[in-house]
């Protein structure tokens, strides 16, 4: 189960994340983008707290892809610092992980 994370992206727009989502999948760096939409963050960002509509993208892939995905996003994404956080898969279906193993 190690060899699986989700990594969570922000992008300002569905536009961003949709593009960044099928660079990564075409390229076979993820196996699966979920983008979900209309999503509030609220942040502190050079001394000034924010209030803004975000996307949020989870996407799955193996650990070892972890530097692909992220030279990926930084390459496509609009922000000065992008939102991108890797979490453990400790757990799944013995067959999904199979398909994003087979997809990546």
């Amino acid at each position: 189960m190690e060899d699986f994370i989700i990594i969570l992206v922000t992008t300002s727009s569905e536009e961003e994340a949709k593009k960044i989502a099928f660079s990564l999948v075409g390229k076979r760096f993820a196996a699966c983008v979920n983008i979900v939409k209309d999503m509030e963050s609220i942040y502190r960002w050079k001394g000034k707290i924010s209030d803004e509509k975000e996307v949020l993208m989870m996407i799955k892939t193996r650990k070892k892809l972890y530097k692909s995905v992220e030279g990926e996003v930084r390459k496509l994404h609009s922000y000065e610092v992008p939102e991108i956080i890797a979490l453990p898969i400790i757990s799944g279906s013995k067959d999904y992980l199979y398909w994003i193993d087979s997809e990546t």
